[in-house]
């Protein structure tokens, strides 16, 4: 357990720091390091090499001197190393992935000693196994075990919520389908560490399936209605893209957030909760409703589709073999179709990337109409969140953003566990932070059609 009576030397260690993303964590944590109202006073760097280190400081200050910022030596395979890095620290922000290699050892360190966490995983057998193994021992040491707190899956959850929130009494959701669009005047190759962490998710997906059989069947919410169907392959008129059914970790996350509100009504409380602010999370979860909720990849292009469709064949079929995993591992932009490689993009292709993500809500105008025989639905809003490229833009202010709320509002959140995004970041103001930092949330249509 930590302790509250002295205090540890670090708001935060980001660990990892080196990598691809965690320089970008580095450079925008700096922004808020030691300014007006914000919570951030101390940080440190953290990871194997410290000239590695040395050098994104340098890299994330560029032109200015770097600041006396602390670096520490840390390995995810020396125990000590990383119980010593917990206790000097309230939170750890880990970006060194692939987390089913790596992520275990950490979060079991802030889980026996009471340290908060936030990593940048998209990886579901990951975070489920998490979960699974020291949610209770969280619990116990108070210790906040946040994943996917990135681009994976904060804009699919907080987008889902923005989305579900719209539908005011007596207007019922039924589905709500998301739509990404990645966007930029450049060629951009996507994040390395993405691409070998869904190669790994291709080979240890029976891991996942068993995982699943092996716990208890969690609770699902009531949703009025059909479930969703549909092609793999659709036309969206409405938004003007194509788009293709993505397996990724968004729907999954959703879906955990909702098992848990579920099973917790009104939310979960925080450990020194003002009446006010229990009377907040509950307000505000009594505006969110539950749907079903799948996400595809959009392009205006056809031929960007059938792209993307064929490294997915690709993807299923390699990596069901070790050879084949050592091929696509080993020649990412080949195997990937130009899509991933091994460098990563430019700074200038970073800055010239964008993404949209449109969420089509559909319903009904009054939850009365349920009842009908195999009722239809004839409400339709969409909404749609904006912002920078997301994987080394998006991702490091979610990351941030989320850090600076537990340092700011750690009374206010649960106490401890393992949890999604959603059920610790819904009810808080993550929201409007994001938008005051360039991911932005809007309404985009509402429709009613004859019943």
């Amino acid at each position: 357990m930590a302790d509250v009576q002295n205090p540890p030397p670090y708001d935060l260690i980001i660990l990892g720091a080196s990598g691809f993303t965690g320089k970008y964590v580095v450079k925008e944590a700096l922004k808020f390091l030691n300014s007006p109202s914000s919570p951030l006073k101390a940080i440190a760097l953290a990871g194997r090499n410290q000239a590695k280190l040395a050098q994104t400081l340098e890299w994330a200050t560029h032109p200015d001197t770097p600041p006396p910022i602390p670096i520490l030596t840390a390995d995810t395979n020396d125990v000590s190393s990383l119980h010593h890095l917990c206790a000097q620290t309230k939170i750890i922000l880990n970006c060194v992935g692939p987390f089913r290699l790596y992520g275990e050892p950490v979060v079991a360190a802030c889980a026996e000693i009471g340290t908060d966490y936030l990593d940048i995983s998209g990886e579901p057998e990951f975070m489920e196994l998490m979960e699974a193994k020291y949610h209770e021992k969280a619990v116990d040491a108070g210790s906040l075990v946040v994943s996917a707190c990135g681009f994976d899956s904060v804009p699919a959850e907080m987008g889902f919520l923005f989305n579900s929130r719209q539908w005011v009494d007596p207007a019922l959701p039924n589905r709500v389908e998301a739509y990404l669009s990645l966007e930029s005047d450049k060629k951009i190759a996507g994040n390395i560490g993405t691409y070998e962490s869904a190669v790994l998710g291709v080979a240890n997906a029976h891991k996942l399936r068993e995982l699943r059989r092996s716990r208890p069947k969690r609770s699902r919410p009531a949703i009025p209605g059909p479930p969703l169907k549909g092609s793999v392959l659709e036309r969206q008129k409405k938004i003007g893209l194509w788009a293709l059914k993505l397996p990724s970790a968004d729907s999954i996350v959703v879906r955990r957030t909702f098992s848990t509100l579920t099973e917790n009504p009104g939310g979960l409380p925080g450990k020194n909760e003002s009446i006010e602010q229990m009377f907040n999370r509950e307000a505000y979860w009594s505006t969110v409703k539950p749907a079903h909720f799948g996400v595809k990849i959009g392009s205006k292009s056809l031929l960007s589709i059938f792209c993307i469709m064929t490294v997915g064949v690709i993807l299923g079929i390699f990596g069901q073999f070790s050879f084949g995993r050592w091929l696509l591992l080993k020649f990412p932009s080949f195997f990937s179709l130009g899509l991933f490689r091994k460098k990563g993009p430019s700074e200038d292709e970073v800055r010239s990337a964008s993404f949209k993500m449109w969420f089509v809500g559909h319903g009904f105008s009054d939850s009365s109409l349920v009842s009908q025989e195999k009722p239809k639905p004839h409400m339709e809003i969409i909404t749609r969140v904006m912002g920078p490229e997301i994987g080394y833009l998006t991702t490091p202010i979610i990351l941030v953003q989320c850090a600076l709320i537990l340092l700011n509002q750690r009374d206010n959140l649960p106490k401890g566990g393992v949890f999604t995004p959603g059920i610790v970041f819904g009810p808080t103001d993550l929201q409007e932070r994001l938008q005051d930092n360039g991911i932005t949330f809007d309404v985009v249509s509402r429709s009613v059609f004859s019943v």
